[in-house]
């Protein structure tokens, strides 16, 4: 729906009324009344349909029964730890890469369509029209998930049956590169710091970033922004850390440092590997791993 005015220059300007509001005539003239938005945040439990969960609660009974390591992330993991309930039309599951082609196989076995998406990080399984993601970890591979992430996971009913979710720290980390241009995940990442209350173990947290402390450093400035009355929820030797080493930086660059934006965004950062000749580093990292999940499977092959 649109409405346009026209100006004293005679141009036509359009205003757009988007689906959150539904604007109709009343004597008063025009009123947004407010309608659902599905993107809004809220925690009201959202119901899924019934064919959906029951596959969910298919594929994590089988899993669970066959003893697959694995942790529930994504929409289930953030209402664990922030309470936000969010609709999700699939199933994120994180594990190592070793225990794929098992996950896989007991999936079969029970009438799912399985396909590896992408061997850097992501597999599926499809069902109709619900599909499950079997993720083992980003997929500009620079976070692989191995045991330690299934250890720490915490315990959790997910449609009814008992399993666990990714723990805060990891489940953190794993966000802090989803920032592409039709994707942001900045706000859960300041959710989950903001509903852990100044919980999180922040020393794992800079263990799983690594070199990439940039990432969590403008993640902290975003929540810093948003939460100002909370910034003691991220402990003061976390701010000196990252404050000081930016300092650092910015002081002494390396002129040696490579372009990185491709490990952020290859479609929006394309024009500098493309056209202006800077080094693809994102298909680095993703040759690196796939070259150590070749040498893994060739030292204990899958059984």
């Amino acid at each position: 729906m649109y409405l346009s005015c026209v100006c004293s220059t005679g141009n036509s300007i359009a205003w757009r009324v988007t689906a959150t509001y539904w604007s109709q005539s009343t004597s008063k003239g025009i009123v947004p009344e407010e309608t659902p938005n599905p993107s809004y945040t809220s925690s009201i439990p959202q119901q899924l349909p019934e064919k959906q969960e029951n596959l969910f609660r298919e594929v994590l009974s089988v899993l669970e029964e066959k003893a697959v390591p694995f942790a529930v992330s994504g929409a289930f993991a953030l209402r664990q730890h922030t309470g936000i309930s969010r609709f999700t039309k699939d199933l994120d599951l994180f594990l190592s890469p070793s225990e794929v082609p098992n996950a896989l196989a007991q999936l079969r076995e029970h009438g799912f369509h399985c396909e590896m998406v992408d061997p850097v990080w992501l597999a599926k399984a499809h069902r109709d029209e619900f599909f499950v993601d079997l993720i083992t970890g980003m997929s500009n591979a620079l976070l692989t998930v191995d045991q330690s992430w299934i250890d720490r996971a915490q315990p959790a009913m997910i449609v009814g049956i008992r399993t666990r979710v990714l723990a805060p720290e990891e489940l953190l980390a794993s966000k802090l590169f989803v920032i592409r241009r039709e994707r942001f995940d900045g706000a859960d990442v300041a959710h989950i710091i903001y509903g852990t209350g100044g919980g999180l173990d922040w020393d794992r947290i800079f263990k799983l970033v690594g070199e990439h402390w940039e990432m969590l450093f403008w993640a902290l400035v975003l929540f810093r922004y948003v939460y100002p009355a909370h910034t003691d929820y991220v402990p003061p030797k976390v701010w000196e850390d990252l404050l000081t080493r930016f300092a650092q930086a910015i002081h002494s660059p390396d002129p040696h440092a490579p372009f990185r934006g491709s490990l952020v965004d290859d479609n929006m950062f394309a024009i500098d590997v493309k056209e202006w000749g800077l080094a693809d580093v994102l298909q680095e990292h993703r040759q690196k791993r796939l070259e150590q999940d070749r040498i893994a499977t060739a030292a204990c092959p899958p059984k």
